[in-house]
């Protein structure tokens, strides 16, 4: 820290206003709270004396405030700022916290309690922290479960540098978000103006040489080797870096279930396709690039198969119980790992490469025909079938370097099999609980505005949405949207494990199927319209691609575009 003349007026407002500033955020992301006066003053005076500071978003619900951050946080990769009306409203958007977690993206999240409670000297909180606002411990008590790092800025003079510390963890691997109590009574006392340095991306670890080799030694000796990933394109070059990996050892990859974002083109002959299942036998080497969970259950382990890890922090702190069966581990910078390991792809048996690849241009082959027959099949069903809607998706799409968000759950596995993203950073599933989806996308529209951005969403997840603040948000910072629901009017996934749970019981033999019918829900796409927002509803096969055409029309001239789908399954 260097001491400097203070500001006439300054508080910790300004301090923590100075910190987002010197931590590089661009946005601080806020859901209106009465401790943010400090805040909003400071940046008023910015904004009047021409000084520099993050770009405040003002936002109507703690979800938005943090799925965007999110969003953003996906795209760029670095920490911004989130603000949270004190405990209450913490633990309103903790869900999507709990996302950021999980999505490994960096942000810096703070709300504010009192200590005094009026009894302190300077200015009266107020009486609404005595009252009904207040949690014992503070909310940083609250925040530990769900975030890397929990704290409290116990002093104006190290507010600046707390903020710092908490950007700087948030950063680190396993990036995730970090939480920091601002009490109201630091954000109200005179600051002396000492300022934090700016912080610096993080250096980076490599796995040596000597970890190296004997794994590229291993490679060279399989026969029969499998890419399993999850998270490897969520690594800056990680997307890159895995196709040249790839490539120069001639290795199919897997996508499960379980990948959370596009870690290879879908598209490409290597891909071979979401089920490990048939690698669990045949493979005699599995390379985990970024799984944290890839067997399930955990206890269904290969049955000859040596695994090697290579991922940056393997051991994901915030997973309960995981189970990866290593036999070595290549910790380190995954993009560079894998950069290191193509460049030994020299003196390979070239018999036994042209076997294994015949054998996965043969599945490739053969999945891409299921495609094209499901695809087939779903355009001459009566209604509109899951299948139609990705594809149609994918055949718009085509060129448009889209991005797609995906808040689907029985729909997901069409989503990603049939719209088949193909560039880095162009698929992200919504982690961490319902409902953040829209909030999300924002935020990924935020950072990359020059690219479509499409949500998938299923109406169930919909409507756990805070839609109308979403809207909002959409309207009030020009982040146009296209919006799919995959409509099929019932919790299904919830229905599906009824029936699978219970299929001889009461339920079944009665048609009381309790906690699932959507039927009720009015359409989903007039929600859009007091906003002005292009909506639609399609119920019939024939008007699909058209009213999608119309949508990204709509879309690319700034406009929100919601497509209420009614699909039949």
């Amino acid at each position: 820290m260097t001491d400097t003349t203070k500001t006439p007026g300054a508080d910790g407002g300004d301090a923590l206003v100075t910190a987002f500033n010197a931590v590089g955020a661009d946005y601080i992301f806020c859901s209106s709270g009465s401790e943010w006066a400090p805040v909003w003053e400071s940046l008023a005076r910015r904004h009047r004396d021409g000084l520099p500071c993050p770009q405040y978003l003002d936002l109507t619900h703690e979800t938005v405030a943090v799925g965007m951050a999110t969003g953003y946080g996906l795209i760029e990769r670095r920490p911004q700022g989130v603000l949270l009306h004190a405990a209450p409203g913490l633990l309103q958007g903790s869900m999507a916290v709990h996302g950021a977690l999980l999505a490994g993206v960096p942000m810096v999240v703070s709300s504010s309690e009192s200590t005094t409670y009026g009894d302190g000297p300077g200015q009266d909180p107020g009486g609404q922290w005595y009252r009904n606002l207040s949690i014992v411990g503070g909310p940083h008590q609250i925040a530990q479960p769900f975030t890397k790092w929990s704290n409290e800025a116990a002093s104006v003079h190290t507010l600046p540098t707390m903020v710092t510390r908490a950007a700087e963890l948030a950063w680190r691997a396993p990036a995730g978000p970090a939480y920091l109590n601002v009490p109201l009574e630091i954000l109200l006392e005179d600051w002396d103006g000492r300022e934090a340095k700016p912080i610096v991306k993080p250096g980076s670890t490599h796995s040596s040489p000597e970890e190296v080799d004997p794994v590229a030694q291993l490679i060279r000796e399989a026969e029969n080797p499998v890419i399993v990933t999850e998270t490897a394109g969520r690594e800056a070059g990680g997307f890159e870096a895995l196709v040249a990996f790839a490539e120069a050892w001639n290795i199919p990859v897997v996508e499960p279930d379980s990948a959370v974002c596009g870690n290879f083109p879908r598209t490409h002959p290597l891909h071979a396709g979401s089920d490990i299942g048939p690698w669990m036998d045949e493979a005699d080497l599995i390379l985990l690039v970024n799984c944290r969970a890839p067997f399930y259950p955990p206890s269904r382990r290969p049955s000859k198969a040596t695994i090697v890890v290579i991922d940056e922090v393997p051991q994901r702190p915030y997973v309960a119980y995981q189970v990866l069966f290593a036999d070595t581990y290549l910790e380190g910078n995954v993009a560079n790992t894998l950069r290191q390991l193509a460049k030994r792809a020299k003196d390979l048996d070239g018999a036994s490469v042209a076997v294994r690849r015949a054998a996965q241009e043969q599945r490739h082959a053969d999945e891409q025909a299921a495609i094209a027959a499901a695809e087939a099949k779903a355009a001459q069903a009566e209604g509109v079938d899951p299948v139609l809607v990705a594809a149609t998706l994918r055949k718009l799409l085509d060129g448009q370097d889209a991005i797609v968000v995906d808040e689907t759950i029985t729909h997901s596995r069409v989503v990603k099999r049939h719209v088949q993203t193909a560039d880095p950073d162009s698929y992200f599933y919504v982690q961490g609980g319902l409902g953040q989806g829209i909030a999300v996308a924002l935020g990924v529209k935020l950072a990359a505005r020059e690219r479509p951005v499409v949500l998938t969403i299923g109406d169930g997840a919909f409507t756990y949405n805070p839609v109308i603040q979403s809207y909002d948000a959409s309207n009030a910072y020009e982040l146009p949207l296209l919006i799919v629901v995959f409509n099929n009017r019932v919790y299904k996934s919830m229905n599906l494990n009824h029936r699978r749970f219970y299929p001889e019981g009461a339920a079944a033999d009665t048609g009381e199927w309790l906690g699932t019918d959507l039927h009720r829900l009015p359409r989903l796409a007039a929600f859009a319209e007091p906003f002005g927002m292009h909506t639609e509803t399609v119920d019939a096969p024939e008007a699909l691609a058209p009213a999608l055409e119309r949508a990204l029309k709509a879309v690319a001239e700034g406009t929100t575009a919601v497509v209420d789908v009614l699909v039949t399954r």
